[in-house]
């Protein structure tokens, strides 16, 4: 637009100038040779530009014969070229889609026609081409190639830390990762890797360098930053407290100013200065701490700050925790705990049951089992308070990628990665405890027991074998009308029968003989008197006439069918205490 303008611009102020000449006449001549020639003033100026515009046409012309070769050979060659990145963008496009083959065509297309020295695509299309072919040894030869390149060093690095993470070599990936970083501290995969690294050889100071590089290439915003470098220094803190309290105690102060909620970097520097005997400052650190979020850790190094100091002293430290957050679990669970180390059990009871109250979790109940032992020794209540604590739910704890850790750490134990450490109930316990409850089986019916009849007679002689066939196979029968001489009457003429060393396949007889003694050689000897268990079955059982005969009186009977469980174990309900369990009989 503004070439148009200008030529528009151009032609308008030489018709301005013929114009101009063509107001005022005059005349130009010219002597050459002898001759004189005279024009007019317009005549001449005409005269001038066409001379000029000839000189300017041949000059061109001169110009594009003189350079015709080059650009014949230039269009050609920008024709080839187009072509090829035409082909190497198809083949990045299909290696992308994971089609390999037409990947590899465009590859050798885009070679043909493009030089791979001029375009260094064309090597990352070969080698993404043997990823997808499934030759991993001819990709990792491809991107070691790459590193020759400076152009191409950062891809070729990039192509080796991704194979090495695939098989699983941790350290030849770091490596790649720590000479990426050198080149390109902003590649974020490249610093996160190298952090990690540093983190787990526990090189704190190469990792906050690191961490502040990132923020200030603002790979990770200015919070994260913060609490990275609160992190590290908080594990930079732990590492050094006890070679130098004094740098454990700056390092731990610089980390709770980046994080107060950091629970782990309060404690770091409460310790740090209770070592170098700044009980106040400490304090003052830890209770602030306390009141955003309370946690056992922080309860524990503050009634604990002074090792000199009386059980009582611990539990005045302990109720003025409690004073700054109230009704609050740890606050009851931390003044209990001081109390019973006191010999305070009221106190120590008052406020384990407050904790049950507000969170009845495992700490609660096998605080109030402490206090129990300690107070009153019943070992009974002892073991419901510990089976309350084995089905309650779990403490918080310290959790890592699924790992429960007894201490907070700085990396994951797992992974590698930083800060992975939280303070919660750990999952699994959850699921488990979810899953028992639905799994739980329902409590067993009490099983039926054959009733004897009044007058069990039976109309014909049976022998044993046929007696347990019967129960197995028959329903139970109909009361059968009196004998001549009923059992019953028997067993009162007669209520201590000698037993009988007769065959055991002798029939048995139904009824009694009370008048005639007892013979060695009886039929009650033929097979020993079954126990109680053996002789009631469940459902179509018919009770055998000897056992009648030897039964137990009806009070040690009843005493024998009920079973009190008693809670000797932490997995009773104490609310079952003293339910009877009824009895199981075994069937035949």
């Amino acid at each position: 637009m503004l070439r148009i303008l200008f030529f528009l611009g151009l032609v308008f102020l030489m018709g301005l100038g013929f114009a101009w000449l063509a107001d005022r006449p005059g005349d130009l001549v010219i002597t050459f040779g002898g001759y004189q020639y005279q024009v007019t003033l317009m005549v001449a100026a005409v005269i001038v530009a066409a001379i000029v515009l000839a000189v300017m046409l041949s000059w061109w012309l001169l110009k594009s014969i003189w350079y015709s070769p080059y650009t014949v050979s230039r269009y050609f060659r920008v024709r080839r070229r187009d072509r090829g990145y035409q082909a190497l963008s198809t083949g990045m496009i299909a290696a992308g889609a994971g089609d390999a083959g037409l990947a590899r065509r465009k590859k050798k297309e885009a070679m043909k026609l493009i030089s791979a020295d001029q375009e260094p695509l064309i090597h990352l299309l070969d080698a993404q081409a043997s990823l997808l072919e499934g030759d991993h040894e001819a990709a990792r030869r491809k991107f070691e190639a790459m590193l020759e390149d400076p152009e191409t060093r950062l891809l070729g690095l990039r192509g080796l830390y991704l194979e090495a993470e695939r098989l699983g070599d941790r350290t030849a990936a770091r490596h790649y990762a720590a000479k990426a970083t050198e080149a390109a501290p902003q590649l974020e995969w490249a610093s996160e890797s190298t952090l990690e690294e540093k983190t787990e050889a526990g090189e704190w100071d190469e990792a906050l360098r690191l961490v502040s590089a990132q923020k200030s290439t603002r790979q990770i915003e200015r919070e994260a930053a913060n609490r990275r470098k609160a992190v590290l220094l908080t594990a930079k803190a732990m590492a050094t407290l006890d070679a130098d309290p004094a740098g454990a105690k700056t390092a731990a102060l610089e980390a709770n100013r980046l994080a107060p909620e950091l629970v782990p970097a309060a404690t770091t520097a409460a310790r740090a200065l209770f070592r170098l005997a700044d009980i106040r400052k400490g304090s003052k650190i830890l209770e602030s701490a306390w009141k955003k979020d309370p946690h056992p850790e922080i309860a524990d190094i503050y009634v604990h700050a002074r090792p000199g100091d009386s059980t009582h002293d611990r539990l005045t430290r302990a109720k003025k925790l409690q004073s700054l957050r109230q009704n609050h679990v740890e606050s009851a669970l931390a003044v209990a705990r001081a109390a019973l180390d006191t010999g305070e059990f009221k106190l120590a009871r008052r406020e384990a049951e407050a904790a049950a109250r507000l969170d009845p979790r495992e700490a609660s109940w096998l605080l109030l089992a402490d206090v129990e032992e300690a107070e009153t020794g019943d070992q009974g209540k002892v073991r419901q308070l510990l089976g309350k604590a084995v089905r309650a739910p779990r403490d918080p704890a310290w959790v890592a990628d699924g790992v429960v850790a007894e201490r907070w750490a700085p990396v994951s134990p797992v992974t590698g990665r930083l800060d992975a450490f939280e303070w919660k109930v750990p999952a699994e316990r959850l699921a488990q405890l979810v899953e028992s409850l639905h799994d739980e089986p329902q409590p067993p019916r009490p099983a039926p027991r054959a009733i004897a009849p009044a007058e069990p007679v039976r109309e014909a002689p049976k022998t044993v074998d046929d007696q347990v066939e019967d129960a197995v196979v028959e329903p139970p029968p109909a009361p059968i009308p009196a004998a001549p001489k009923p059992i019953a009457e028997a067993s009162a003429e007669s209520p201590q029968p000698e037993k009988s060393t007769e065959p055991a396949d002798k029939p048995v007889s139904a009824t009694a003989r009370p008048a005639e003694p007892a013979s060695a050689t009886g039929p009650a000897a033929a097979k020993p008197a079954p126990e109680k268990k053996d002789s009631a079955v469940v459902g179509p059982a018919v009770v055998a006439p000897a056992p009648v005969l030897d039964a137990p009186p009806p009070d040690e009977e009843e005493a024998n069918q009920k079973t009190i469980r008693l809670p000797d174990d932490p997995g009773v309900d104490p609310d079952d205490a003293d339910r009877v369990e009824p009895q199981r009989f075994r069937l035949f």
